[in-house]
């Protein structure tokens, strides 16, 4: 017998050779029915696997990540048999699971595909699917798999660098393909999928490899499951930051200024400043201390803080002075500077905590392909800040940070988000700065903060910055995609590579903790996912323009103007709309660039004194005297930012 463990620590014995599948089927029929993969001891397996030893055993599903994957990596098989079936000659290459559905690379010579192809490709694809044949993975030597890819050059490549005794093909049907795991049990789980659209992509990323065609896919168990996620991807094409700042004249780009370089317009320079200032008084309030440091730096300063070294070869590259020797570099990072702040002047234990803040502009060279939006920028704004305190200090300043975050979160309405702890990848040491013993500590200090503040939390290895670990908030928007948008990292490393110190009550020299956190990640991304997060409806203390006043005829204009006056002498943002269009012209145009409040002023407004109100989205509000106007937006805005 073996015994199989698993992951709430419960153990059954099984005959040697029992499938994972047979185990789950033991445990009920309902939990068979629903899973999509597994992990033995860690590593994938097919779930028709014989278990043969002792270990542990994991299931998972279509809400776990690693079930989707196995979902869409099998999907990927089932569209290249089906590209087979239609382009006999093509030559495949490879076909991942990516965050949602999947692709195939595909040489397909002298033929194409074209949208017009889609249809018969996704028929195809299901009629294979029904068939609800086996997935089966099986061992080659590397003889076998050069001869059975010898007209493949793309196959025969990837085998060519793969060691004998490791290789192995899965099969379905009549369809075979270079494989390393991780299947559903058979192709009849697929039900419902949809060809996305075709892309050029050179082999392996590689500009000087031939150009093949990638087709991009995705797949679910339901149909109903693929027709809510093209409706979401509907919506998610109105809520683009692109389309929806061209609209609300937020931001712009010019190729003349440089690709990634945003411009922010008068009404998104007026956003981004009300956002800079909310975040400045909830800093004062925590102690920080606003500084101000400039657009470049010494070579050596990032030398030393050992970001040139990580980051030089694919940064804007120096900038070299008339003095022979002499480089600076365009600031990648904030944290150099702050830590020479500090080292300004000295420090006892009785100064610690000291905390920097600055809105702070970094440059990172970002490869053109690689630009979005405000998402993927090469110059950005961080809401930097760098916290310099004692071991004993760390725990709380940690907390006090994510309790600055949670604040913001909850402000702006984001209420589902998790915590991933960002560690080393204990694989590869080389990609890390600083002590084992260092990482340890800081991972803790980490992990223990976080727990203290029942955070929901995942663990990621490999995902740590090179000089610390870190505590990344993912956050989901309306529409249900994830961001990564704040970031505390602990860092024992830049204080040592400074030669940071304090005198500690003991009167001897010792090393601060540093803590970096920046809670809105940056400006530009931040606001790109506030605005598909609200869709550009933005909370009423944030929006660019608040009330709009909109005269039924030229003959109100004045009193529009007065009103305006009055609502701008109570902090309320107002414009007046004196064009000669029709009220109800007006009315549409408010509602389409997202003006939450509108005032409509006619003759029985300008006799009565009182306001007429519509709300966006919501209608007519009917009528209110101007002093209860004001202070139901007072009130309404207290409410979302106290």
């Amino acid at each position: 017998m073996i015994t199989v463990t698993f992951p709430d620590g419960n153990q059954r014995a099984y005959e040697p050779g029992t499938t994972a599948m047979d185990v789950a089927k033991s445990i009920s029929h309902g939990l068979a029915r629903n899973i999509l993969s597994g992990s033995y001891d860690g590593q994938t397996i097919e779930l028709n696997d014989a278990l043969t030893h002792d270990g542990t055993l994991q299931f998972f599903t279509w809400n776990d990540s690693k079930g989707k994957e196995a979902f869409w990596h099998s999907s990927a098989h089932v569209l290249a048999q089906a590209i087979l079936h239609f382009y006999p000659d093509a030559k495949l290459t490879i076909g991942p699971a990516i965050e949602k559905g999947f692709y195939y690379d595909v040489d397909f010579g002298e033929q194409s595909i074209g949208e017009g192809d889609f249809a018969k490709i996704e028929q195809q694809m299901l009629e294979f699917a029904r068939a609800k044949s086996e997935f089966k993975l099986r061992s080659v030597t590397k003889a076998e798999a050069l001869k059975a890819y010898r007209d493949n050059p793309f196959k025969t490549e990837l085998i060519s660098n793969l060691e004998d005794g490791n290789i192995t093909f899965c099969d379905h049907a009549d369809f075979t393909d270079l494989c390393r795991g991780g299947h559903l049990p058979h192709t009849g789980y697929i039900k419902a999928v949809k060809i996305m659209n075709v892309a050029g992509a050179y082999w392996r990323g590689d500009e000087n490899n031939p150009q093949l065609t990638r087709v991009y896919g995705v797949s679910f168990q339901k149909a109903g499951q693929l027709k809510e996620y093209l409706e979401l991807l509907e919506e998610a094409k109105k809520r683009d930051h692109r389309k929806l700042g061209k609209e609300l004249e937020l931001f712009t780009f010019s190729q003349r200024v440089g690709q990634g370089l945003p411009l922010w317009l008068p009404k998104g320079a007026a956003l981004r400043e009300r956002l800079e200032n909310f975040l400045k008084r909830a800093q004062k309030k925590a102690g920080y201390s606003g500084v101000i440091t400039p657009h470049i730096g010494n070579k050596e300063l990032y030398v030393c803080s050992g970001h040139y070294e990580k980051y030089g070869k694919d940064s804007f590259q120096p900038i070299h002075t008339p003095e022979e020797g002499e480089e600076y570099l365009l600031k990648p990072m904030n944290c150099p500077h702050h830590c020479e702040l500090y080292k300004a002047t000295p420090k006892s234990y009785k100064d610690l905590p000291v905390r920097f803040a600055e809105f702070g502009t970094v440059y990172r060279y970002e490869q053109s392909g690689e630009l979005h939006g405000l998402t993927r920028v090469r110059g950005f704004t961080q809401d930097d800040a760098h916290i310099f305190c004692t071991p004993n200090q760390l725990k709380d300043e940690f907390k006090n940070v994510i309790d600055l975050v949670l604040y913001i979160f909850k402000t702006l309405d984001f209420t589902d988000y998790t915590a991933q702890v960002s560690l080393r990848d204990p694989n590869k040491p080389e990609k890390y700065i600083g002590s084992d013993e260092n990482w340890e500590k800081a991972e803790s200090a980490i992990i223990e903060a976080a727990e203290e503040k029942n955070l929901n939390t995942i663990v990621e290895y490999g995902e740590a910055a090179f000089y610390g670990p870190k505590l990344d908030f993912m956050v989901k928007d309306a529409l249900g995609r994830s961001w990564q948008l704040g970031t505390i990292q602990v860092d024992y490393n830049l204080p040592e590579r400074f030669e940071l110190e304090y005198k500690g009550s003991d009167n001897e020299s010792h090393r601060p903790v540093m803590i970096h956190r920046a809670p809105f990640g940056s400006m530009e991304r931040f606001v790109a996912v506030l605005l598909e997060h609200c869709g550009g409806n933005f909370p009423l203390w944030l929006t660019p323009e608040q009330v709009k006043i909109l005269p039924v005829s030229e003959k109100y204009n004045d009193y529009a103007k007065e009103i305006a006056e009055f609502l701008e002498f109570s902090d309320i943002r107002a414009l007046v709309d004196e064009r000669n269009e029709k009220i109800g012209r007006k009315i549409r145009d408010a509602e389409v660039t997202k003006i939450p409040f509108m005032l409509i002023v006619g003759e029985k407004e300008a006799t009565s004194g009182e306001l007429s109100v519509r709300r966006h989205g919501e209608g007519d509000l009917g009528t209110m005297t101007r002093e209860d106007f004001v202070k139901s937006i007072e009130d309404e805005i207290s409410q979302l930012i106290d």
